[in-house]
This record gives C-alpha cells, structure tokens and sequence, in this order.
C-alpha cells in the first residue's frame, strides 16, 4: 500500500467521524445482543438498592467485558464514565453517550488532576461514575488504585460489574474482549458494596482493593465456567508501541 494512501487511512481510522460511527454501531449491535440474551443477574438485589439510598456510587468494569454492563444501566440515576484520551476512549466515549452516560475525559491512571476533580464533583452532585480500573492499557482484570480513592474522599459505596455470555468469541487483545454474539445466555456478577473508611491506611487500602480485584474475578471466573469459556488468566498489558518505548 502506498505510504500516502496508508497515511489517509491511518488519519481517517482516528478522525471523530470514524469514532463516533463506530461507537454508533457498536451500541445498536449491543442492543440487539441484550434483547436477544437470557440474562441472569447476581447482586442485583443489593445493588440498586444502595444505589437508591446513597444517590450516587462508584462503578467499575473490566476493560475487556465492558460492551453488555450499560445496557443493564436502569437510567434511574445519573451516570458518568471516565474516558481515556487514547482512539479506543474515543470510540467508548461515542458508545456510551448512545447509551445515555455522560463522559469525563482522562485516565484511570492520573492523579490529582482536572479529571479526578471532576469526578469527586459529579459524586457530591450525586451523579455516579463509572471507572475501568484496568485501563487503558492493563494489566487486566487487576484493579488500580484510583476508585478507592474516590470512595474514601466521597464516602461512597464501590461496586465491581462484570459479564459473561455463552456465545462469544474472545478476541485475541491484552483485555481478551469478548464480542458477544446475539441469542445465547448470559450472567452479570456485581460484587458486594464496599465502603471504604475515610481513616483508611494506604495498608487498609491495599486489602480493600485486593478483596475487591478477588471477589470480581472469582464471580467473573466462575460464570465463565458455567457458560463453557475457557480461563482468562489477569495479568496482561497491552504491548508499548515502539515510537512510545523511544521517546
């Protein structure tokens, strides 16, 4: 392919046209998937419940089984996502404003900066959020650190979301996403909610986000065994780019 024609196709992949179409067709594809699936729901009875008393709460998902958990979303409450920067944020961001969140722009990764302000902001405003805690480059299913600390500034509860579905196929990226395909049987797990104490030790911390990270891949893991996929082993990165590794 000549370097021209490479160039355009490269600026075209990134452009917001391309971006927002795909988010597009992704949402319409996921819709169809959702109302064609027998899905069975674990934690749910405790879940809108503390979502109801408290107004707002921290939500985090698992970089590669993201596409079905908005579509669980009742609407009832507000609901923000932290969106990466990167093209495949891009692509997230036109997908979930389709389905109704609203977007804040940064990392998981970031400290104190504009996006975490913005944040704790949008839960005193009790809007929720939704924080993919293994993005946007992994490792994955490992939880960072950055939604505990939200929930220890906000005093609000965490809860980890995940799915499964029997028909898929497992892509072959650091996050192994599963492309869900339509009429099959699925489960969504969302962990218990786990408060953490405004006192809390960076040693307490640890233990809250270990036992988080645990309970979210055990319940992951074993609906995975139920619907015949094959173990996904945490721990993958995304390889560096080059050009990345030399500047």
């Amino acid at each position: 392919m000549p370097k021209t024609i490479k160039k355009l196709l490269k600026q075209f992949l990134k452009s917001s046209f391309f971006t927002t179409l795909l988010g597009k067709l992704m949402y319409y594809y996921g819709l169809l998937v959702w109302k064609t699936t027998r899905w069975e729901m674990i934690g749910v009875n405790r879940f809108y419940p503390t979502w109801d008393k408290d107004k707002s709460l921290i939500f985090t998902i698992w970089h590669g089984r993201i596409w079905m958990i908005p579509y669980f979303w009742n609407q009832k409450h507000p609901l923000n996502a932290l969106v990466s920067p990167h093209n495949d944020g891009r692509i997230a961001a036109s997908f979930l404003k389709k389905v109704g969140f609203g977007i804040i722009d940064g990392s998981s990764n970031d400290g104190a900066n504009v996006a975490a302000i913005n944040l704790l902001r949008s839960i005193e405003k009790n809007e929720s959020i939704a924080i993919i805690p293994d993005g946007p480059r992994g490792p994955r299913m490992k939880m960072n650190i950055s939604p505990l600390y939200f929930a220890k500034k906000s005093g609000k509860a965490l809860f980890g979301a995940s799915y499964s579905i029997k028909h898929c196929i497992i892509l072959k990226t650091w996050d192994a996403m599963l492309l869900p395909l339509p009429f099959s049987r699925g489960i969504i797990n969302i962990t218990e909610p786990y408060y953490i104490p405004a006192d809390a030790s960076d040693e307490d911390i640890e233990k809250y986000r270990q036992a988080i990270e645990d309970e979210l891949n055990k319940m992951t893991h074993r609906s995975d065994k139920v619907l015949g996929l094959p173990y996904i082993e945490p721990g993958v990165s995304a390889k560096k780019k080059r050009h990345t590794e030399e500047n």
